[in-house]
Parts: C-alpha cells; sequence; structure tokens
C-alpha cells in the first residue's frame, strides 16, 4: 500500500484562474534524478506552464525544475522541454480535442504517486476577462456567506 502514497508538490491556481479546465489526465514525467531530487525539495513553478502534441509524442514546456544544489555537472536546463510518458490511444485523442478552436493542455498539478512524478494535465478552454470577473464575484459571495453562517452558529 506504500507505493500507492499520493503527495501533492505544486499545483497551478493560476490556471483555474485562466481557463475552464473541463477534463484531466495524469502524465508521467521523462526526468533526470537531479531534477526528480528538486521536484521533491518543491523547487518546481508551472505557473506559465503548457503542454503540446508533436510527432505523436507530448511535451510540457515552459515548466521550471531549479537545479538541484548538489547536482554539480549532473543538473539540466531548468526550462528544457520535458516528455509526458502517455498511451499513443491518450495522445492521439489528446491532439484531436486541442485542435478544436479554443482547447488547451495546462498542466494544473505535479505530484507523486508512489516513487513516480506525475503532472496532471487539464484539456482547457481560456476564459475571457468577464468570466474571470464572474468567477472572483462567486467566489466571494460563497465566502461571506460561509462567515455568516459561522458567525450565526
Amino acid at each position: 500500500m506504500k507505493n500507492d502514497a499520493f503527495k501533492l508538490i505544486q499545483n497551478n491556481r493560476s490556471a483555474y484562474h485562466e481557463y475552464y479546465i473541463e477534463e484531466k489526465i495524469e502524465a508521467g514525467l521523462s526526468l533526470y534524478g537531479t531534477e526528480v531530487k528538486s521536484i521533491r525539495q518543491n523547487k518546481v513553478n508551472l505557473k506559465d506552464s503548457f503542454a503540446y502534441i508533436k510527432d505523436g509524442e507530448a511535451f510540457v514546456a515552459g515548466m521550471h525544475i531549479s537545479p538541484y544544489e548538489q547536482g554539480n555537472i549532473f543538473n539540466k536546463d531548468p526550462l528544457r522541454v520535458r516528455r509526458l510518458l502517455l498511451n499513443k490511444r491518450e495522445i492521439r485523442r489528446l491532439k484531436e480535442v486541442t485542435q478544436k478552436q479554443g482547447y488547451t493542455l495546462i498542466p494544473t498539478d505535479i505530484h507523486f504517486k508512489g516513487p513516480y512524478a506525475k503532472l496532471t494535465i487539464g484539456i482547457a478552454k481560456g476564459k475571457k476577462l468577464y468570466d474571470k470577473r464572474d468567477t472572483s464575484a462567486k467566489r466571494d459571495a460563497s465566502r461571506d456567506i460561509q462567515r455568516a453562517m459561522k458567525r450565526d452558529s
């Protein structure tokens, strides 16, 4: 059972602000040892990252993994493009979805599942400015309601 342990490392909160996440897919990451050690120390940033499909393979770009302090010559470029480990059927389906108007692949979180680093990719559609305001207003209203209910009880 210990191998099924789930440990969230980083959540991409800006993805939920900028996009409607319609579906999520978990993908493995092709990483070097120093990158894994750096991720275990929570030194990863997903803020400006995105995923894409090219030549039948899935990649994630813009994901910043800070160099490992004790890594010296084995450290890789922090912003290098990393390959995602998905099966052929999943890649084909993602390619079909991203060819639709307005859809893109956005990393929503990075976590460890047992000893393996996994990236959750969301099939996302961009929000307009008025959608962002509406979401913010709804969140504020529900927060006010929760506060009022807590105060009354």
